[in-house]
């Protein structure tokens, strides 16, 4: 009897432990941009100083926020990620966020293993027919962006690299061919589409409160799914390519870096035995 004695006592020990054990701090990782906003249609609206563009972008990351944490999120940390990170306020962000300005470099700070990667206010990939001001990070330098030969934007290339630490891209928001982006790579992931896109300048949008309201219900369920959504991971060798638009010729030493092929007089590849090794290449360009 005395051995049994001693497996039940130490299988008390160690359930004892478990539960002791603190459980990891889930902080939830939030891109912004402007383009997806609903109400931003036009491209003069946005500037990062236009008070309509702020208003309304941190009206939606706010109800993110507030959807998150009911969703059982601990903290959220908001990255103005619109053109130089001078759309948000410190002042007017959920009083429970965290406001990331600036540059991130190559890996996003990811390596830190947020719990999940969400998107507010997301446009989608450069020549997507009706996409409210879609482009491929930058809609004057950049035609086209490929992976492996595919189109892909801001939420694959973003959504690859979380997914490459274990991070699960969990939420976007914007018009519906955003919506489609995100869910053709994550299927288990939520949107809240809050306008329509009828051209590149034209758009069906909701109301500011309609839209707060849809995405925190959609940022809530997001988390509330999160054992759920799985890391969106490109496994093998890959290749990232840039199109750059007629007005950017490369330079002359373009394609003679390691790992870089040159395709024609504004096209170049980055090639690595993983995602991490083309994507870390491409950056550095």
């Amino acid at each position: 009897m005395r051995p049994m004695k001693n497996h039940l006592f130490m299988a008390l020990m160690f359930l004892m432990c478990a539960s002791a054990t603190p459980q990891a701090k889930k902080t939830v990782l939030v891109i912004t941009d402007a383009e997806g906003v609903a109400g931003i249609c036009r491209q003069e609206q946005t500037d990062p100083t236009n008070a309509e563009l702020r208003q309304l972008l941190t009206g939606e990351v706010n109800a993110a926020v507030d959807g998150f944490l009911e969703g059982g999120a601990d903290e959220v940390i908001v990255w103005d990620g619109h053109d130089g990170s001078r759309t948000l306020s410190a002042q007017t962000i959920h009083p429970k966020a965290k406001l990331l300005i600036g540059g991130l470099g190559s890996s996003m700070l990811l390596e830190r293993k947020y719990a999940a990667l969400a998107f507010v206010g997301q446009h989608s990939l450069a020549g997507v027919r009706a996409g409210i001001m879609a482009h491929s990070y930058s809609s004057l330098g950049i035609q086209n962006m490929r992976l492996n030969g595919k189109p892909i934007g801001e939420i694959g290339t973003r959504a690859a690299l979380a997914g490459w630490y274990g991070v699960p891209t969990i939420l976007v928001t914007g018009d519906q061919t955003a919506a489609k982006e995100l869910l053709d790579i994550v299927p288990e992931a939520e949107t809240a589409v809050v306008k329509e896109g009828l051209a590149r300048y034209a758009c069906i949008s909701m109301s500011a409160e309609g839209a707060r309201t849809l995405i925190r219900d959609r940022a809530r369920l997001a988390m509330q799914k999160l054992g759920s959504i799985r890391p969106y991971r490109i496994e093998g060798p890959v290749t990232i390519e840039y199109e750059y638009t007629t007005r950017n010729s490369l330079p002359i030493d373009a394609g003679t870096q390691p790992g870089t092929k040159l395709v024609d007089d504004r096209t170049i590849q980055y090639h690595g035995k993983d995602f991490m090794e083309a994507w870390t290449r491409s950056q550095g360009r």
